[in-house]
């Protein structure tokens, strides 16, 4: 079975998380959190700065690590695992656009509603596992 590793990040500030819109592979248009693949040679951290950067145009710093996903998947027929890194990331500033070859739209949505808006088990998880830090009464920074 394939496997796939990616990393991504939680941008929290002023009571809002960081969500982009695309359309998966089933060609649904979804909300979720920015991530990506690692390339060749990159750590998790890396790649989440980056991804978060390049989909977003958010540059951001990391705070700390916040879990890790483990799903399947089906792509052309076939089962793949995927293993997502995931980091709590507070914004630093607005350094870009986000990519619209990939990115439909990127919006800072409130955090006690972004759960009406998001559709994946693994997305749910990432916010269970925010809200389980003694400090996520606190949601990120004054930043954007």
């Amino acid at each position: 079975m394939p496997k796939e590793l990616s990393a991504g990040g939680l941008v929290l500030a002023r009571e809002r998380v960081l969500v982009i819109k695309v359309t998966n592979l089933k060609g649904e248009v979804v909300w979720t959190f920015p991530k990506g693949h690692l390339e060749p040679g990159e750590d998790s951290r890396g790649a989440a700065l980056r991804e978060v950067q390049e989909e977003t145009g958010w540059s951001c710093r990391i705070l700390a690590p916040l879990s890790t996903a483990r799903y399947h998947f089906r792509r052309a027929g076939r089962t793949v695992a995927k293993s997502v890194d995931w980091f709590l990331m507070t914004p630093l500033k607005k350094a870009g656009r986000r990519d619209p070859a990939e990115i439909m739209a990127v919006r800072w949505a409130p955090l006690a509603t972004v759960r009406r808006l998001l559709r994946y088990a693994s997305d749910f998880e990432l916010l269970e596992a925010y809200g389980r830090r003694p400090d996520a009464r606190r949601a990120g920074p004054e930043r954007p």
